[in-house]
């Protein structure tokens, strides 16, 4: 009997899930979770060119300043988010930068701000099968400090707010019911979400860089939510956040070449 080692299966081949191989991306991915925010990020990159596009992942790639840029929908929560991150890994990325909707747990935050993580709180079940429930959960330092930076100079031009701290990543969208919104925000929790946690996992446990910055949909704990109507100030968040993570990764890749990394 011979037992599969799926890591040693799927490195550096096509792979099973995004539908990509080497060659295919860039060293720096953005992961929406929605396959339509590809699209949107497609638009802001020079010669962009529809790579992959099965399941819940569709991927570009393109360039923006002379960097070669690929983005990758992740779908919905934290298992299909580890799965493609594993998988763009496999064939060479080495920043993945989750650009995601989150709701915000802290009555100062408006819909359309801008949320740097700095760390999430595991509420999950992915990132237990790669390390234990007592590992953080963290982005990395020297990307998420440039990230920061970007969106705090580009927060006047764009005319939203721009925030850092710990988040929350949960399973169950419908289990978040009112007590358990008033525990996570009585944590200090700056707001929730479905994937960042186990795409911080899968990032440290590969040796890569990761990180997030998401867009305020609504405010959790002042019932400030549009869930039936067209959502502006979210979707103009989308577009600040792709806007801030492209200037990230040009300025850290200057940095990089410059050896300050």
């Amino acid at each position: 009997m011979e037992l599969l080692d799926k890591s040693a299966k799927t490195l550096g081949a096509r792979q099973y899930h995004i539908h990509l191989q080497p060659g295919d991306i860039g060293d720096y991915v953005l992961l929406p979770g929605d396959p339509a925010r590809s699209d949107r990020v497609a638009k802001y990159l020079d010669d962009a060119e529809l790579v992959g596009n099965n399941r819940e992942h569709r991927s570009f790639t393109g360039t923006y300043k002379g960097v070669r840029v690929s983005v990758t929908s992740t779908g919905m929560g934290c298992p299909s988010a580890s799965i493609a991150a594993e998988e763009l890994i496999n064939i060479g990325a080495k920043c993945l930068i989750r650009i995601g909707s989150t709701g915000a747990l802290q009555p100062e935050l408006k819909i359309g701000d801008l949320i740097v993580s700095t760390g999430s709180m595991k509420n999950e079940g992915t990132s237990k099968f790669y390390l234990p429930d007592t590992f953080p959960a963290v982005p990395d330092f020297d990307l998420t400090r440039c990230l920061i930076d970007t969106a705090r100079d580009m927060a006047p031009s764009l005319g939203c707010g721009v925030y850092y701290g710990i988040g929350a990543s949960d399973d169950a969208f419908y289990g978040e019911t009112p007590e358990w919104i008033e525990k996570l925000s009585g944590y200090g929790c700056l707001n929730v979400e479905m994937e960042a946690s186990a795409i911080y996992t899968v990032c440290h446990r590969r040796g890569v860089r990761g990180a997030m910055v998401s867009a305020v949909s609504g405010n959790l704990v002042r019932s400030d939510v549009i869930y039936e109507t067209a959502n502006v100030g979210l979707e103009n968040g989308w577009d600040h956040e792709i806007e801030v993570v492209l200037e990230t990764i040009a300025k850290f890749d200057a940095e990089q070449r410059d050896g300050r990394h």
